[in-house]
């Protein structure tokens, strides 16, 4: 279906709503990476404004990625709940952006979800400014669990990235005793492996089950490692509490990473079957980027944050503990400066948030990126009042092993600090407990009980 609009006295012409969605995205770099960006902002805001015209109810008839071509279209229209839709299905696009900024109860959000499509909510973003953006996710609730609870109102949780470029045991442990003592690790202690070795995943994975059982650390551990490791690892008793995969949107993008639909049913079903949660049993771990199906020449001539969106309706259906946006890791070529790189981060917060996803930001740029730490300062203060439900932790915001600059133990403190919010409450207790924090939820300073702590850790991590 061809749409049109007409701005002064020159009319514009879209062939498709791939077309449409393509041409109505604010600038960026990978967009015209692939030849599918607006030519100019007046032809942006004439796709704009005849996406604000479209019924919502054009998105079930009309598929970016053909149906018989894609199993992730086929995913995301055999799953949707047409009784869920109801509440929004006379809407057009941009009634429906209205509606949502309107909206003040977030139980009408969550009974929602199952409605809306990933198409429906990239093209409701891409109406919004960044205010909007920031004001509907705030209203998202996701909450989900494992051996503590994430997303609850009120919290900020990180995932401790205790990366090491050899995988050496020791130095991984002393990045974990770092990031413990400044109160991070609560969403997840995360490694990424040098390489996909199946003995080094599952010492790396019994060094975390040795630490987080001999000090009782209510949170969870996960290497990041390709889901099939992950497998071979859990049938050779490796003590697994989350498994990890790349998605993207698209079934040929996934190949790409090695993966299908059924491939993740299979992973969710091994490691749900170990039982290690305690409070829940969220035992996915998804992480994604803008840009991921064009790197791998299987966008199918749709715009990365659509294609984005469309991974997040991979996510929802494996019922996921966390889901991370890399949002600058893929580099200039896709998000090419500080602008380009917050702006999608909050539009994949925002999109993932009203699907119900536990969405998380690794704000980060590459070295070669028109972008610097003022800009991830202003993107991490725009997330976290957002309601972004979690970020990174990395040594000095310097991640050593992949070579990219992320956020800090410190700016976890920092977000915490200025909007009053706190730690999983099972964690937080921990580190209460253990000194780290005070009672009104600060990082303890001076001289401070943590350091046989400290100690005790090391020698755990040397000893696995």
């Amino acid at each position: 279906m061809a749409f049109h609009c007409t701005l002064g006295s020159r009319r514009y012409h879209f062939d498709d709503l791939r077309t449409l969605l393509a041409r109505a995205s604010p600038a960026r770099s990978g967009d015209y990476l692939a030849g599918i960006g607006a030519a100019s902002n007046e032809e942006r805001v004439a796709a704009q404004s005849a996406l604000a015209e479209l019924p919502l109810a054009h998105f079930l008839n009309e598929a970016v990625v053909p149906y018989e071509d894609d199993e992730v279209t086929r995913l995301i229209i055999d799953t949707h709940d047409r009784q869920a839709f109801a509440a929004v299905a006379h809407l057009t696009v941009g009634d429906f952006r209205n509606w949502l900024l309107a909206l003040d109860d977030p139980a009408v959000m969550v009974a929602l979800r199952a409605g809306l499509t990933p198409e429906m909510v990239a093209a409701v973003s891409k109406l919004m400014r960044v205010q909007d953006l920031i004001c509907v996710a705030r209203k998202c609730r996701v909450e989900t669990a494992f051996r503590n609870r994430i997303g609850l109102p009120g919290r900020f949780s990180t995932r401790l990235q205790p990366n090491h470029p050899t995988d050496d045991l020791a130095g991984i442990a002393a990045s974990i005793v770092d990031g413990l003592l400044y109160g991070s690790g609560d969403a997840v202690i995360g490694i990424n492996p040098a390489g996909d070795n199946l003995q080094t995943v599952i010492r790396l994975n019994r060094l975390l089950d040795d630490i987080l059982t001999r000090f009782e650390i209510p949170t969870q551990g996960c290497v990041l490692a390709h889901v099939s490791t992950t497998l071979e690892a859990i049938g050779r008793g490796a003590p697994v509490d989350l498994c990890f995969q790349s998605i993207a949107g698209t079934e040929a993008a996934n190949r790409g990473f090695g993966i299908d639909l059924e491939l993740l049913a299979q992973a969710r079903a091994a490691t749900l079957g170990l039982g290690r949660g305690s409070v829940g049993h969220n035992v996915m771990y998804f992480e994604t980027g803008q840009g991921s199906a064009l790197s791998a020449n299987a966008h199918h001539g749709v715009d990365q944050q659509t294609l984005e969106a469309r991974a997040y309706g991979v996510a929802r259906a494996f019922d996921p503990l966390l889901v991370n946006t890399v949002v600058g890791f893929i580099g200039p070529e896709y998000l090419y400066d500080g602008k380009q790189i917050a702006r999608a981060a909050l539009e994949d917060h925002f999109c993932g948030k009203l699907l119900g996803l536990p969405m998380g930001c690794d704000i980060c740029y590459t070295n070669h990126a028109e972008a610097d730490q003022d800009d991830m300062d202003a993107l991490l203060t725009q997330f976290a009042v957002a309601g972004g439900t979690f970020i990174m932790g990395v040594p000095g915001a310097d991640d050593i092993m992949l070579n990219y600059q992320s956020t800090s133990f410190h700016d976890a403190l920092y977000v915490r600090e200025v909007l009053g919010l706190r730690p999983a409450p099972e964690f937080e207790q921990w580190l209460l407990a253990q000194g780290i924090f005070d009672a009104s939820g600060r990082l303890q300073t001076g001289e401070l009980p943590p350091a046989a702590l400290a100690g005790k850790l090391a020698l755990a991590g040397g000893r696995s």
